[in-house]
């Protein structure tokens, strides 16, 4: 049985392109570690009997070179599509079910023998390491259609599960032997680099099979310097990439900011020498029929009578 000792630095099993190694390998222990992930996570024993996906299966890190979906069909025709998102998108949920579609309307019903009866269940599955989506407690969610205001599900059969690993702090303490199965795996995934968790990932391996078998290719893959440095490449690129459309996100939204004070002062000015001409024409004419009122009472009180006066206002005359 494996261990994983103080000395050994496993590769982060959180990274995409390791996870998909990992679980994609020609090998019996990848096949089996995918088969057990997938019984955990759905809730019943499954056996992968065949992955497809947008390239082929790497046989190592340094085959993969695009992100690559884990679309796995079972010996009971349901298909998966497994994936770890280190970062998670804030639109993750509506990318999830968008590919939950895809996931299940991909299936093939043309023929004879064949309609909407012969779909198989589809899973999206996402291990989603940081960030908390949902809320409450729970890290395991398992999402399908359902009439809201009565509680009453659609009885389809697509699935949306995640596992949201930033919850698992209260596994710490926790017995390996009182998990679920899903907690063991999340509690894997999460804590494998932490050294002051080793203790409890060696029980965790000795108590799953699935994990153990993960643990036995990913160690290989750790060990592996080619493809070690290439899984340092294509993080390094990663982070590379996404530190540069965030700061351009940043700069556009500066550059936004600024021209919107810019075409926010003009406009003030414009406003504001329109309603100053404004006001200045109201102020105008108050001042003139002020003066004009007093005009006429100084008349009235020079002896003028009102026939005089009006004789006076329409030749336009003043005193």
């Amino acid at each position: 049985m494996i261990r994983i000792s103080e000395t050994d630095d496993p590769v982060n099993i959180c990274y995409d392109n390791v996870f998909k190694a990992v679980f994609t390998k020609d090998l019996l222990e990848s096949r089996v570690a995918l088969s057990k992930l997938l019984s955990a996570v759905i809730g019943r024993e499954l056996t992968v009997v065949s992955i497809t996906a947008n390239e082929p299966a790497p046989d190592g890190l340094r085959d993969r070179q695009i992100r690559f979906d884990m679309n796995c069909k079972a010996d009971d025709g349901s298909r998966s599509n497994v994936e770890i998102s280190l970062n998670p998108d804030k639109f993750e949920p509506v990318r999830l079910e968008f590919h939950a579609g895809r996931l299940f309307t991909g299936q093939d019903i043309r023929g004879k023998e064949k309609s909407y009866g012969s779909l198989k269940a589809a899973y999206q599955i996402a291990f989603l390491v940081k960030g908390r989506f949902f809320a409450g407690d729970d890290f395991l969610h398992e999402f399908e259609y359902y009439d809201k205001k009565r509680g009453v599900p659609l009885g389809g059969r697509t699935r949306v599960i995640t596992l949201e690993l930033a919850k698992l702090d209260y596994l710490i303490g926790r017995p390996v032997a009182e998990m679920t199965a899903p907690e063991r795996w999340g509690f894997y995934f999460r804590f494998l680099t932490d050294k002051a968790k080793r203790d409890k990932i060696n029980e965790i391996i000795e108590y799953e099979e699935g994990i153990a078998m993960a643990s036995e290719v990913l160690m290989t893959i750790s060990r592996d310097e080619v493809e070690r440095a290439r899984l340092e490449s294509e993080y390094k690129y990663e982070l590379d990439t996404q530190s540069r459309l965030t700061y351009a996100r940043q700069e556009g939204r500066q550059e936004g900011r600024q021209e919107g004070e810019r075409k926010g002062r003009r406009e003030g000015e414009r406003k504001g020498r329109q309603e100053g001409r404004q006001e200045g024409r109201q102020e105008g004419r108050q001042e003139g029929w002020q003066e004009r009122n007093r005009e006429i009472l100084q008349l009235l009180e020079s002896g003028y009578s009102a026939e005089d006066l009006k004789e006076r206002l329409k030749a336009g005359g003043g005193r």
